[in-house]
């Protein structure tokens, strides 16, 4: 464990997400965030887990454009934030916001559709999405009809049409059954190992942050700071085998005891 984000290292994947000296302060004088010293590297897949109210999701905003930091910088890739294609970004929320007049085929090629792309240009690339997470057969129904974890791969397959550099995942399975849940938690760790994207993951389950990614990251309550920082080690492809092991359930005590040890400190 390490209590403060990983520097610049050769020997290391490039970074395409980094964050220096970030806050953000509303207009009421709320203090929601930082300082925050972030680095994320290619192909890494990192959770930001914390209280609520600590910032997790303000971060997450901040790095895909949608709110502008009080102080600090933001780099993507080499580029500053607010240079950045949004094409580099894709951004699942925590509630699917899905059109319900239009079908899922027609949610999911909004992105493309906001780039000037045909119908007939973007047929390929809707289709092989739609297909990775399983919702081929449900092209043509509208949002109504579908469950929430179908609704939730409509979002996922919505942030993936553009082929983003980096995902961000607001909270997406927070309000699912356990079991539904679960299988989304599989399902996502298989994209990410098939299509090599960078996640960024908001989460309050340390069960799930320990599950699905390669590094948690522990914030204090408001204004969010990193207060710790974990290597989540077990073999590849992880699946239901580390999710029962002895291993898993150590590094959940350990996470869970430094998110308690964050949410009870006192901030100065």
């Amino acid at each position: 464990m390490t209590t403060r984000p990983i520097d610049d290292d050769p020997s290391q994947p490039a970074a395409v997400a980094r964050l220096r000296d970030v806050t953000k302060t509303y207009g009421n004088g709320v203090m929601a965030l930082g300082p925050l010293d972030l680095v994320v590297r290619h192909g890494e897949f990192v959770s930001l887990l914390g209280p609520s109210g600590c910032g997790k999701s303000t971060a997450l905003r901040i790095i895909a454009g949608l709110s502008a930091p009080s102080s600090g910088t933001i780099d993507l890739d080499g580029a500053m934030a607010e240079r950045a294609s949004r094409k580099s970004i894709g951004f699942v929320f925590q509630e699917p916001t899905l059109m319900p007049w239009a079908t899922v085929w027609d949610n999911v090629y909004l992105p493309l559709r906001l780039t000037d792309s045909s119908r007939q240009q973007a047929t390929s690339r809707v289709d092989d999405v739609l297909a990775r997470v399983g919702l081929s057969e449900f092209a043509r129904v509208y949002p109504r009809e579908l469950s929430g974890g179908m609704k939730m791969r409509a979002s996922l397959a919505r942030a993936l049409v553009t082929d983003p550099e980096i995902l961000l995942m607001d909270e997406p399975f927070a309000a699912l059954d356990e079991i539904t849940r679960f299988k989304l938690n599989n399902d996502l760790l298989s994209l990410w190992r098939t299509l090599g994207k960078t996640v960024i993951f908001v989460t309050h389950s340390v069960f799930e942050s320990v599950y699905l990614s390669q590094r948690v990251i522990v914030m204090t309550p408001r204004p969010g700071r990193i207060s710790a920082e974990f290597s989540i080690t077990a073999a590849e492809p992880r699946g239901e085998e580390f999710r029962t092991s002895a291993d898993y359930v150590a590094q959940c005590r350990n996470v869970s005891q430094a998110l308690a040890r964050a949410s009870a400190s006192e901030v100065a």
